[in-house]
C-alpha cells in the first residue's frame, strides 16, 4: 500500500488526537493581531477557512502564496492553510528591504502575498494580484464552517508536489527559490522529531524565526505530536527566560546569538534559572565557541544539541547530541564534542569530495561535504542550471568545506561558497559586494566573514579606494545600510592599498581571511 505524505498528516493528527489541547499560543503583546491560545481543533478549522478563502479568489493548487510576517499564529497556520491544501508557501524574510521583498514576490510569482501588520507601511509598495494584512481576518478566512476544495492528486504526485518555496542567500547577488516538496518535510519533521525525543509532553518555543527553512521543520513535527507552540515574536532574552517559566517550556531552536542572548539575561536574573534539567535547545547556523556550550550546560542547566543542514536540506543534515558513553566525560571534554556538526541523521548519507575526489566516508581528508537523503530539495525555482549544478551527480553540494572523522562524526571546517552566517542568517558576500561597488569611490571590494562571540561570524569588508577619493567607514556601513537589509552590512570596513589576486586576477579570499582566523581549527565559528 502506498499513502502518499503531505503536510496536512500533521494537522489532522492533531485535529484527530488532541483537538481540545491548546495547540498554540500567539504573541501577547500584539493584541490587534494576536489570535490569543487557540486549541489544535481551532488551528485546523482556520485553515480549513484559509483554504477555502483561497478557493473563493481562484487561487489553484501549485499557486504561490507569499507571507511576510513575524513569528505568528496566522504565519504558524499558514503551513497548513496554504501548503496543506495543494498550494505553494513562499515564508518571506520579514527583514529584507522592500525592495529585496518585491523580488521574491514576483520572482515566485506569488499569487497572493499576505503582510504583518507591522511591515504594511514599509511594504506598502509591494503588490501581487492579492493582497492582505494578517489580522484583518474578515478577508483572510473563508465563514466558520467553510469546506474547501479537496486536493487529492494521485499517488507520488500529492507527496513530490512542491509544498514551500523559501528563498536563501548563495553564491549569487540574487536569493534562490529553494523548492521543498512534501515528502521533504514529512522526512525532516519525523526524522527531526525522532532525533529531539520529541513528546506530547514537550512545550515548543519558537525563538526560530518560522519564515527560516520553515521553523526547522518544527511547525509540522511539533504538530503531529500534540505539542503546545508558543508563539515569540522578536528574540529578548530576558523575555525567552519569562516564557520558559510562564510555559513550561521543554524545546527550542536558536542561532548561538540566541543563546548569548539568554545567557547575558541569566546574569541577573533573579531566583533559580527556569527550565534546569528540563529544557533542550537545539543548535545550529554555526558551531558555537565550546565556552558557549559549556555555559549552556553548568550556567543554564539546560541541554545542548547540535544539528547541522542546510535550507535546501529541508533542513536536518546531522545531529551531535550528548550519548551514554559520554556520561563519565567532564563539562568542557563532552562540549568539545558537541561542537562538531554530528553524525548523519537517519536515512541521510553524507561523503567528502576532495579536489581529487579521493576522500571517503570515513577517513581526515577535507573537502566540500555532499549529502543524499530524503531531505533533500527537489530544485531551485526557475534556475534548473543551478539545480544541475547542485545535483550533480546525485549528490546534493552543500558548498560547505568538512571533514568525517575515524568515528563518523562530521565537523564543518569552512565554506566553499560565498556565504556568510551571521546571527543565523545566510549573506551573500557577493551581493555586499556589489553594493559597495556602487559607491562610487570604492575601486576594489572583498567580504569575507569574520570571527565573533556574539554572531559566530560578522562581515567584514576590505577596500580599496579609487584614486583621489576619501569615504569613511560609518559612511560605507550607512551606504550598505541604506540599500540592503541591515543585516547584510558589514560591521567593519578595513582601507586597504591592493587586494590578494592569483595571476588571472581572481580574489584569493582564502588569504584574505587567514590573519583572523589564525589558530583556529575551523575556518567557520
Amino acid at each position: 500500500m502506498l499513502v502518499p505524505f503531505s503536510v496536512a498528516d500533521f494537522i489532522d493528527r492533531a485535529e484527530q488526537v488532541y483537538g481540545e489541547r491548546v495547540g498554540v499560543v500567539d504573541e501577547p503583546d500584539q493584541p490587534a493581531a494576536s489570535l490569543g491560545d487557540l486549541t489544535y481543533d481551532e488551528v485546523a478549522g482556520l485553515a480549513r477557512r484559509q483554504a477555502a478563502h483561497l478557493d473563493s479568489l481562484g487561487v489553484g493548487f501549485g499557486d504561490r502564496v507569499a507571507v511576510v510576517s513575524h513569528n505568528s499564529a496566522r504565519l504558524f497556520t499558514s503551513f497548513f492553510g496554504v501548503a496543506g491544501f495543494g498550494r505553494v508557501l513562499v515564508p518571506v524574510n520579514f527583514r529584507l528591504r522592500p525592495d529585496e521583498v518585491r523580488y521574491i514576490v514576483e520572482h515566485s510569482g506569488a499569487r497572493v502575498l499576505y503582510v504583518d501588520p507591522e511591515l504594511d507601511d514599509a511594504l506598502k509598495d509591494v503588490q501581487a494580484e492579492h493582497r492582505f494584512v494578517l489580522g484583518d481576518d474578515e478577508h483572510l478566512f473563508a465563514a466558520d464552517g467553510a469546506v474547501p476544495e479537496p486536493w487529492a492528486p494521485p499517488g507520488l504526485e500529492r507527496e513530490n508536489a512542491t509544498a514551500t518555496i523559501n528563498y536563501t542567500s548563495g553564491t549569487t547577488a540574487r536569493p534562490k527559490g529553494v523548492q521543498i516538496t512534501h515528502r521533504n518535510i514529512w522526512t525532516n519533521a519525523v526524522t527531526f522529531a525522532l532525533h529531539a525525543g520529541v513528546t506530547d509532553r514537550d512545550v515548543y518555543l519558537h525563538t526560530l524565526p518560522m519564515f527560516h527553512a520553515n521553523g526547522w521543520g518544527m511547525p509540522f513535527a511539533m504538530t503531529g505530536m500534540g505539542v503546545p507552540n508558543i508563539v515569540l515574536r522578536k528574540v529578548d532574552g530576558a523575555e525567552i527566560l519569562r516564557r520558559v517559566e510562564r510555559h513550561g517550556v521543554t524545546v527550542m531552536c536558536a542561532a548561538p546569538a540566541v543563546a548569548a542572548a539568554v545567557l547575558d539575561a541569566a546574569q541577573t536574573w533573579e531566583g533559580e534559572i527556569p527550565g534546569r534539567d528540563r529544557v533542550r535547545i537545539i543548535m545550529a547556523g554555526a558551531p558555537p565557541p565550546t565556552k558557549t556550550v559549556v555555559r549552556v550546560e553548568e550556567e543554564l542547566g539546560w541541554e545542548f544539541i547540535q544539528i547541522y543542514g542546510l535550507t535546501e536540506t529541508s533542513p536536518l543534515l546531522t545531529v551531535n547530541r550528548t550519548r551514554a558513553e559520554w556520561d563519565d566525560l567532564g563539562t568542557q571534554e563532552r562540549a568539545e564534542r558537541l561542537t562538531r556538526a554530528g553524525m548523519p541523521a537517519i536515512g541521510v548519507s553524507l561523503r567528502i569530495e576532495t579536489p581529487d575526489d579521493d576522500g571517503d566516508e570515513a577517513g581526515h581528508a577535507t573537502g566540500e561535504v555532499l549529502a543524499r537523503s530524503n531531505v533533500v530539495l527537489e530544485g531551485y525555482w526557475q534556475q534548473p542550471e543551478e539545480t544541475e549544478r547542485a545535483l550533480k551527480d546525485g549528490w546534493f553540494h552543500t558548498g560547505d568545506g568538512g571533514e568525517i572523522g575515524a568515528d563518523g562524526y562530521l565537523t564543518i571546517k569552512d565554506r566553499k561558497k560565498d556565504v556568510i552566517i551571521t546571527g543565523g542568517e545566510n549573506v551573500s558576500s557577493i551581493e555586499v559586494e556589489d553594493v559597495l561597488f556602487s559607491h562610487p569611490a570604492v575601486a576594489e571590494v572583498a567580504v569575507i566573514g569574520v570571527p565573533d562571540e556574539k554572531w559566530g561570524e560578522t562581515i567584514k569588508a576590505l577596500v580599496v579606494l579609487a584614486e583621489g577619493e576619501e569615504v569613511s567607514e560609518q559612511e560605507l556601513i550607512r551606504w550598505c545600510k541604506d540599500r540592503a537589509a541591515g543585516y547584510k552590512a558589514p560591521t567593519s570596513i578595513e582601507f586597504r592599498d591592493e587586494l590578494a589576486r592569483t595571476a588571472t586576477g581572481k580574489l584569493q579570499k582564502f588569504k584574505l581571511r587567514a590573519p583572523y582566523w589564525e589558530g583556529r581549527e575551523r575556518q567557520v565559528n
